[in-house]
């Protein structure tokens, strides 16, 4: 996103130059001007009533694409592309296109056998020992995309990109030999990826192609006459679903033959290997629960949701209880799977309803523009357009079972440019106009390019900091974290230098340094406040105060903190209603107090001490109640209930989990002979 935004920085400057040299602007107004007019009013509405406006103009940290910044960037470089095209070819722009999804395949093919070229890169193994069980290239091909689905709406919508230039220089044999090999790579990449959005978006594509390609009788003519290196294509194509198969059961089982990738470690399971469940849910099966909470999310913000990119947030509102049953029960999930649904919860019905009607307005144009071309007879223009409405379509299919991705947006927003009509405005410059204007555009070129550097600075820190987290490394965390505030303000950065905050104090008390313990815990504290005032409804930061609180407490032993967490638990709970480990961190909380008071002599303390017992009780069971397999939560209930003095409901708790969840667990087995 960043990269993005250096391009249109670029654009800008360099366009206006153009125009300040040529002392003349020149800008087109096109078809679409009301439609996008629209859309971007109800993103900015939505941003003002956000409940994180900062989330909505930058986007979901790390994620960044979707915010209102990168929509208006996006609008910018479609006018952008409009209005410069004339100097520009936009057949250039696709063969671009073409190549930077060749090298992408051929990246990411070595990984498909298991020689992953990024871990040659970056660990010097020619393997793919470099990735973690959440990322199996052997498995699913994902590339330099990230994700296996984001190469797979990538491919798809550059295959038809490629079947333009195919059937466009069908009388070239090189260009036949070339662009058939690329489309058959591609294919294959799209196979590999196993995205089933993917797949399902290039057959639509190809039916859709096809079919308006001999609506005509230009068409027609097209087709037959190459009809051998079609064929050729066709016979190729099914060849490589045959041979590697498409990765959904319901049609691979017709399928006989298959190459599979060679095994990268022992297949068998070893009799002491730990118990593991293998019980991963199906991604469709999930997303149709995170459908469920989008949907009730836009019933109860109808009008412009709960602000733009906001997803991450707000999903825990309506969280369906189903999820906790599935394998991702404590991912977070920052986009709705959905990008229809994700701008009904983020933007609400007006946002929904002003994003469909530019894309209605797109495939309205690219319907005109291939009526037009049937009447002026142009072959060539044609095909294009079917190609580039094969493209977007594909677009609109794979957003429907995920999102959009910044190169995904980058096609979404550029295909219209191609062919909507437009209507030239140009307004002429004096000498004074164009060069207070280059002085101008340059300080605000200089000025973004300051801030992106400063910006793309900031969240190198930031990721390096979280590794030292990882690692224990508290102090060189905060230092980083401290860092890249200066750099570029993001209220994530003080959430996580709060919390390492907390653990240096922690640290510094048990050292006895009680001076410093003391100042660390009021800058931990200081940076939580900030963090929650300026993302109220971010369930994490209020979970990062409680965790604050408890390692304060372990601190100062003052009972206040143990208050200020659960008082903290509480809020978060009333916005994530659904989420279990909030019960299960309460239940902690309150057997914290019941020891507070469990040692005293007087009779009020004691039964303060029965009470917040039976408290700490029913939130572990109702945290059970939320999750019926969460294993930690009856292995706590067992561990409270055998403190409490209850060693036959500890003895229950603990078989449970043996009998039902893992009867290899070792702690449970642990406490059970203890008993």
């Amino acid at each position: 996103m960043m990269f993005i935004y250096l391009i249109a920085v670029l654009v800008f400057f360099f366009w206006s130059l153009k125009s300040f040299l040529d002392k003349k602007f020149t800008f087109k107004r096109t078809k679409l001007d009301i439609p996008i007019l629209l859309f971007l009013t109800a993103q900015v509405v939505s941003f003002v009533f956000s409940i994180d406006r900062h989330t909505s103009f930058f986007g979901y940290y790390g994620r960044f694409n979707g915010g209102l910044l990168s929509t208006i960037t996006y609008l910018f470089l479609y006018f952008g592309l409009v209005s410069l095209q004339d100097s520009i070819s936009g057949e250039s722009i696709l063969k671009t296109s073409v190549i930077s999804s060749l090298l992408v395949v051929a990246w990411g093919l070595p990984g498909r056998f298991g020689h992953d070229l990024s871990c040659l890169l970056f660990s010097g193994r020619f393997n793919n020992s470099c990735w973690t069980d959440q990322f199996k290239p052997a498995e699913r091909m994902f590339s330099t995309l990230g994700q296996p689905n984001w190469l797979g709406a990538f491919l798809a919508i550059n295959f038809f990109i490629g079947l333009y230039f195919l059937l466009a220089k069908s009388k070239n044999i090189r260009a036949n030999i070339f662009y058939t090999a690329y489309l058959i790579l591609d294919f294959c990449g799209i196979l590999f990826s196993r995205s089933r959005s993917a797949l399902i978006a290039t057959g639509v594509g190809f039916i859709l192609f096809f079919a308006l390609a001999y609506f005509s009788q230009e068409g027609k003519k097209l087709l037959q006459n190459s009809i051998r290196v079609i064929g050729i294509l066709v016979v190729l194509l099914l060849a490589s679903v045959l041979i590697f198969k498409t990765g959904i059961n319901e049609l691979d089982r017709f399928l006989v033959f298959s190459i599979r990738p060679k095994s990268t470690g022992p297949v068998e399971k070893m009799k002491n290997q730990p118990y593991v469940s293998s019980e991963i849910s199906e991604s469709f099966d999930i997303r149709k629960i995170v459908w469920k909470g989008a949907w009730e999310l836009g019933r109860r913000y109808p009008l412009f949701g709960t602000g733009v990119e906001t997803f991450a947030y707000s999903y825990y509102f309506v969280r369906p209880i189903e999820h906790n049953m599935t394998s991702e029960w404590d991912y977070l999930y920052n986009k709705a799977h959905n990008e229809y649904l994700n701008y009904l919860a983020t933007a609400g019905f007006i946002g929904l309803g002003t994003y469909l009607l530019m894309i209605g307005a797109v495939l309205y144009l690219l319907l005109a523009k291939l009526k037009e071309t049937r009447i002026s007879g142009k072959w060539r223009g044609r095909l294009l357009v079917i190609s580039l409405l094969a493209a977007y379509s594909t677009i609109l299919i794979t957003n429907f079972f995920g999102f959009s991705t910044t190169t995904i947006n980058l096609f979404f927003y550029l295909i219209p440019a191609f062919v909507v009509p437009t209507q030239v405005y140009e307004f002429d410059l004096n000498r004074s106009m164009s060069l207070w204007g280059i002085i101008i555009s340059g300080v605000l070129t200089a000025y973004c390019l300051f801030f992106l550097s400063r910006y793309y600075l900031a969240d190198m820190k930031y990721a390096l900091s979280q590794n030292y987290g990882q690692g224990g490394d508290y102090e060189t965390q905060a230092i980083l974290l401290n860092d890249a505030l200066k750099l570029h303000y993001e209220h994530i950065y003080q959430d996580k230098l709060s919390f390492a905050l907390a653990n240096l104090a922690f640290a510094a008390a048990y050292q006895k340094q009680q001076t410093a313990a003391t100042q660390l815990i009021l800058q931990a504290d200081s940076f939580n406040k900030k963090s929650l005032a300026a993302s109220p409804k971010n369930v994490s930061y209020w979970k990062t105060r409680a965790k604050n609180e408890y390692f304060f407490y372990q601190i100062t032993l003052d009972q206040n903190n143990i208050i200020t967490g659960i008082n903290s638990l509480n809020y978060a709970e009333k916005l994530a209603p659904t989420d279990p480990k909030l019960p299960y961190s309460q239940a902690i909380f309150y057997s914290l107090l019941a020891d507070e008071y469990s040692s005293a002599k007087a009779a009020a303390d004691k039964e303060k001490a029965f009470g917040y017992e039976k408290l700490s009780l029913e939130q572990i069971s109702k945290a059970i109640a939320l999750k019926s397999d969460y294993k930690d939560a009856y292995l706590l209930k067992a561990q409270l209930q055998k403190k409490y003095g209850d060693k036959e409901g500890a003895k229950l708790s603990l078989e449970y989990i043996l009998q039902k969840l893992n009867p290899q667990d070792s702690e449970a087995e642990k406490e059970l002979q203890s008993l």
